[in-house]
Formats: structure tokens, C-alpha cells, sequence
């Protein structure tokens, strides 16, 4: 009889570990940019777009919040600077290349209306106050300020309307909602830098200060300006100092620095009055936020590698808020010239981490301690707690417990009671306020389950092919679950394991199955464990014979003698032994011929013959035999190469016997 391969056992080690899920910093998504230049970027909060200028390529690229590419805005030779309408229905960029303001549609992101500024105007860098769009235009010695009106029917463009005061070059304009009539402007990359305060209340550009003032207080190669929430500062970024600069609305003398390092490249401005400041550097912060007149910083932003290189550099004008603050959009550089658009979530708040240690293992029903730590660079306010659930086979969706205080040192500690085995996952949060973000983490730990008693029954018998046969799995004792699966693997790689049986223990703790069995069987009842016990297999190995017929052709008579049937044959007649056996592809059947001879059978010769796809083997003895002796044959199935699907059978003999 053959033996069953034994089966191979699986034991999966689940082991525990602190895991920290809280950032060092908020949640920043990044994505590459597909431009070779930067010119401006602007955020449209109503659609969720951000425009991103692409002066080299002459394309407006707009992505989705996340940094995704959503279309581009082709056929802008130059396009520069970009302003959103305040109804956010378009989007207007500075197109030098054209000499025109062309309005972009911001739901369907297609070039709606193009507005000629005039031949050779350069139109640069537009912004909306007192309700027109201004934009700085002209070449080197020749740059001014004009105007698009779109509130008349038809739009007017009215140029030099800075005429006692002509430019270097085309003057970049801030603006802020918070101060709808004044507008700013300085000139880019020249040194020492000049700015100049607009009141625009009339429709028309009357200056009302012009500086910085003193000679100390002037910078060199400006990059960037805001004009601050409430229209009283203005800040600016430029190649030096190495800090953003402050200067008053009133009359440009200087009102302080924001003491970012490096050279300042960007600075926005959010509704709020919160000042990012971006710089150019490739390790230490690049992004500063500042409260107005503050000259701490609440945070700052790193966005390269610890090797000092990475995608880290702002770009000039590279920062853009959402009106709700709730987002800032920096756009990074690296040394290969690519570009990054990086979204900051909850940029102003500090960032916050959570540790957490629970035990690697533990007792069902018995008492664990759950330890870690809340940390920030900002102080938590007295009287914080932490939210913490428990997740387990009972409580899949989680089970809240009870918030947990944190102590003035960040560290904290609960105990708990698992009612459950199994893996049970803590997870603690702390749900962040005004000040800080949020941030959780979780542990899990391995809390140890009964095993309960499982059989599977007539594991090692031999059936007949064809056979009916039921096995009956046995569970013990659980908690809740009282199911179980019973599967059948056949031997042989054209059948598959399959589930046979599967449903509730009946009083007795039984459930069984009938098979019909034609091969040799593996069968694995399992229980998937429950809260308090785990889960287990147990397994029954049966065996099944083929079915083995034979016949005898080319006899003359058949006589009962020596208690068997005998077939005779004429010695001149070649007989034909014909077996009929389960087909299996490849399948062989042996055959056996003995010889009765001295008062016993003894082997006359044993050959394998292969079947037929019908089953059949037909073997012919040729030559003359000898006469008046004994003869009988069998056919039998073994084991062989490629063909183990069942077991060891042997079929009955014949008889038969040659005469003259």
C-alpha cells in the first residue's frame, strides 16, 4: 500500500512593534512639473486648481491640488505672470510674446478672449485692485504700468499711467484683497531695487510713495513682493540681504525684517496676514512662516536631503495659499533643473508625533500597559489628552476607550484588559488643535487563544473506486464560532482543492460530508478561530483503487474444476487477455502470468502494457504452448512516474489451460 505524502505545516509568527505613524512634518503631496521654467503661480480654491506658468515652453500647466497634471494651455509664447479673476471664472496671463492679456477659461481650461496691450508692450505681470487689472509692460528703459478695464462692454487697455516715473523694465504689481485699491510694484533683478505704492480708487494709478527711502535699507535684485493683509507692509524678497525685508505703505521706510537666511527668492502672503517667505538653499529651511511684524518664525519647511542636495530651492514667485490657508503651494527647483510642485497641508500648524510601545504578547483577559509619547517643537496646552481605540477579532471596526491625558513632559500611559486573542491593535491619536496637527499611531499586540480539539475521521483507509463514502469532522469546544469548511484535494495536478463542505456543527459538534471517491484524497477540515480560540486544521489522507476488469478471447469451453472456472484453448489458438482500468493519462497496467507447476502457481512472467484513452489493454500469447498445464493472469495497478493518483489494485485472475 502507498503512503501518502505528508502534508507541510505553515506556522506564521506575528510579532509586535512600536510603529510611529505621526510626521515630522504635515502632510506635503509633490509632483514633478512637465516645464522648463517658472514664471508665476496662482491657486483657483473654486475648482481646485493650481496654474503654473511656463515661460519657455509658452504654456499654462494646471494641475489638481494634489500636483497632477490636469491640461496645458498651450500657444502662450512668453507667458509670465498669471492673476485669477475675483469670481474665479478666469484666469489672465501676461503673454510678452503676443503683446496681449489673454483670459483662460477656468472650467474648461481653453483660451476664451485675447486682449492687445499694443506692439512691443511686453505686457509682464498683472494683478487685480480697484477694480481693473493692472500689469506691468515695456523693455529695459522704457517699463510703465496699464490697465485692462472688463468691466465695459468692450474691454479698454490704457497704457503709461505711471508717465512722471518710467522703469527700468516692466514692473512686477502686488495686490491684496484685503486692500482693493493699492497697488505695488518694483522692478526684478536690478540693484538696488526701488518700489513705488500706488492709489488706484479712481480707476486710475496715482502715486503716493516711492522708496525704500534710505540708502541702508535698500536690496539688491529683487525676486519677489506681497503686499501684506490689511495693505500696510510691504514685504520683498531679493538676492540680499540674506532675510525678507519689511517696508510701510505709507512712505517705503523700512518696518523690519523677516529674518528667514540664504537669498530670499518668494514671498505670499495669506488672507489671514500669515507671511511664507521662500529662499534659495538646498538643506536648511526654505520655507519660513511668519505672523505679521513677527520675527519667529511659527514654522518652517525642509524639503531636501539630509546629503544637502534634493528638489529644496524656491523658485522666485514660487508660493502660492489657498483663501483658506488650509494649503500652501511652494514650487521647488533641483540642479538638474527639474521642478517641484509641493503642497503643504496645515502648513502653519506645528507638526506632531505619536509613539506608541504596547507589549509584544500577552494574556487573554488580563491586565497590559500601553506607553508612548506626544511630541512638537511647540508646547502642548495643559490638560491634553489622546484618543484611543482597540481593534480586535470582536471589535473589527474598533471600540473606543477612554481618552488618555498626556503629561507635561508629552508622555502617556493606560492599561487595558483584551477581552480577545488574537492580534489586538492599539491605535492613539491626538486630534490636534489651533497649534498643532494631528497624528496617531498604532501597536499591535499577540494575545495568546486556546487551541480547541478538531478530528477529521478515516484517515489512512482504502476504498473500492467509485465508492460513497462520508467523513465526519469533529470540533470541541469555542467561543462564538461553530463553523467549519471541509476540503477535498484529489491526487493529481488536473484536479483542484476544492471546498466540499462548509457550515455550523451540529449539537454533537459534527459536520459531514459524502464523496464519491476516485482517487486517493487529502481532506482538511478547518476552523478560521473566533475571539478566545484559534484557528486549526485537522487532516485525513484516504486511499481509492482503480477498477480492474479482465476477460479471455479464443477459448472453446468453459468447465468448473479445481474450485475456479477454467477457459480452454487449442494449442493452436493465440488467445487474447483483455483488460479494462480506469484511465489516467499515461496510465499502465501491469500483467501477471503464472504457471501452475509441482503443486503451486509460480511466476510465468510479468510485462506493463499501456492503455488505451478508453482504458483498454489487449495482449495476444502467441506460440505453442504446452498442453494440459495450468495457466492464469491478473491485472494489476502500481505507483509509477507520473501516475500516483491511486492506490496499489489487483484485479482477480483467470484461469485457462491449452489442449491438443
Amino acid at each position: 500500500m502507498r503512503t501518502l505524502p505528508a502534508a507541510t505545516a505553515l506556522a506564521v509568527l506575528v510579532s509586535s512593534a512600536a510603529l510611529t505613524v505621526g510626521s515630522a512634518s504635515p502632510a506635503a503631496a509633490a509632483a514633478e512639473l512637465p516645464v522648463t521654467s517658472v514664471g508665476d503661480i496662482v491657486v483657483d480654491a473654486v475648482h481646485q486648481r493650481v496654474f503654473v506658468s511656463n515661460p519657455r515652453g509658452g504654456q499654462i500647466v494646471a494641475t489638481d491640488y494634489t500636483g497632477r497634471t490636469v491640461k496645458t494651455v498651450p500657444s502662450l509664447p512668453g507667458v509670465s505672470g498669471l492673476e485669477l479673476s475675483p469670481d474665479s471664472g478666469a484666469l489672465y496671463a501676461a503673454v510678452p510674446g503676443a503683446d496681449a492679456i489673454v483670459a483662460v477659461s477656468t472650467a474648461t481650461l481653453t483660451e476664451v478672449k485675447r486682449y492687445p496691450t499694443g506692439g512691443g508692450t511686453d505686457p509682464q505681470y498683472p494683478a487685480w485692485a480697484g477694480g481693473k487689472l493692472w500689469f506691468g509692460y515695456g523693455t529695459a528703459g522704457q517699463g510703465n504700468i496699464g490697465s485692462l478695464d472688463l468691466s465695459v462692454a468692450s474691454p479698454v487697455v490704457t497704457l503709461n499711467q505711471d508717465p512722471n516715473h518710467p522703469w527700468y523694465a516692466a514692473p512686477v504689481l502686488a495686490t491684496h484683497p484685503g486692500a482693493p485699491h493699492t497697488l505695488v510694484a518694483g522692478v526684478k533683478d536690478v540693484s538696488p531695487f526701488s518700489l513705488a505704492v500706488y492709489d488706484v480708487s479712481t480707476g486710475t494709478a496715482t502715486r503716493t510713495a516711492s522708496g525704500p527711502n534710505t540708502v541702508d535699507s535698500v536690496g539688491g535684485n529683487l525676486q519677489d513682493l506681497a503686499l501684506g493683509a490689511d495693505g500696510s507692509q510691504i514685504v520683498t524678497a531679493g538676492e540680499s540681504p540674506s532675510h525678507h525685508q519689511a517696508f510701510r505703505t505709507s512712505d517705503l521706510a523700512p518696518d523690519g525684517i523677516y529674518p528667514s537666511t540664504y537669498q530670499p527668492t518668494a514671498v505670499e502672503i495669506a488672507p489671514d496676514g500669515t507671511i511664507a517667505a521662500g529662499v534659495d538653499h538646498w538643506n536648511d529651511p526654505v520655507v519660513y512662516l511668519y505672523e505679521a511684524h513677527a520675527t519667529t518664525p511659527v514654522r518652517t519647511h525642509t524639503f531636501s536631503s539630509s546629503e544637502g542636495f534634493g528638489n529644496g530651492r524656491v523658485v522666485p514667485g514660487g508660493l502660492a495659499w489657498t483663501p483658506d490657508e488650509s494649503r500652501l503651494f511652494v514650487i521647488t527647483t533641483d540642479q538638474d533643473g527639474s521642478f517641484t510642485l509641493r503642497v503643504l497641508t496645515d502648513p502653519t500648524r506645528a507638526a506632531t508625533a505619536v509613539s506608541i510601545d504596547a507589549p509584544t504578547t500577552a494574556t487573554r483577559a488580563k491586565e497590559l500597559t500601553v506607553t508612548g509619547k506626544v511630541s512638537s517643537d511647540l508646547a502642548f496646552p495643559a490638560g491634553t489628552t489622546v484618543a484611543v481605540t482597540r481593534t480586535d477579532l470582536e471589535s473589527p471596526a474598533g471600540k473606543t476607550l477612554a481618552d488618555v491625558p498626556v503629561e507635561g513632559d508629552g508622555t502617556y500611559s493606560f492599561k487595558d484588559i483584551p477581552p480577545s486573542g488574537g492580534t489586538v491593535k492599539y491605535t492613539v491619536s491626538y486630534l490636534g488643535d489651533t497649534d498643532h496637527t494631528t497624528s496617531s499611531a498604532s501597536d499591535t499586540v499577540a494575545v495568546s487563544r486556546a487551541t480547541p480539539t478538531l478530528t477529521l475521521n478515516k484517515n489512512g483507509n482504502v476504498y473500492a473506486y467509485g465508492a460513497d463514502v462520508t467523513f465526519t469532522a469533529h470540533l470541541g469546544t469555542t467561543h462564538k464560532n461553530r463553523k467549519l469548511e471541509i476540503w477535498a484535494d484529489p491526487y493529481g495536478s488536473d484536479k483542484p482543492n476544492k471546498l466540499v463542505k462548509s457550515g455550523t456543527v451540529n449539537s454533537s459538534g459534527n459536520l459531514s460530508v459524502t464523496l464519491d471517491l476516485t482517487r486517493d484524497t487529502k481532506l482538511t477540515a478547518k476552523f478560521a478561530g473566533d475571539a478566545r480560540y484559534k484557528p486549526v486544521t485537522a487532516t485525513s489522507s484516504i486511499h481509492t483503487k482503480v477498477r480492474i476488469s479482465t476477460s479471455i478471447s479464443g477459448y472453446y469451453k468453459t468447465r468448473s474444476v479445481w474450485n475456479h472456472t477454467y477457459h480452454y484453448v487449442r494449442q493452436s489458438k493465440d488467445p487474447v487477455l483483455k483488460t479494462t482500468m480506469t484511465y489516467y493519462p499515461g496510465r499502465k497496467q501491469l500483467l501477471q502470468l503464472q504457471a501452475y507447476y509441482q503443486g503451486a502457481w509460480r511466476d510465468a512472467g510479468a510485462q506493463y502494457f499501456p492503455l488505451s484513452t478508453s482504458g483498454v489493454s489487449q495482449v495476444t500469447l502467441t506460440g505453442t504452448p504446452t498442453t494440459n498445464v495450468r495457466f492464469r493472469f491478473r491485472s494489476e495497478y502500481h505507483d509509477r512516474n507520473g501516475d500516483n493518483v491511486n492506490t496499489t489494485t489487483y484485479g482477480a485472475w483467470k484461469y485457462f489451460i491449452f489442449t491438443s
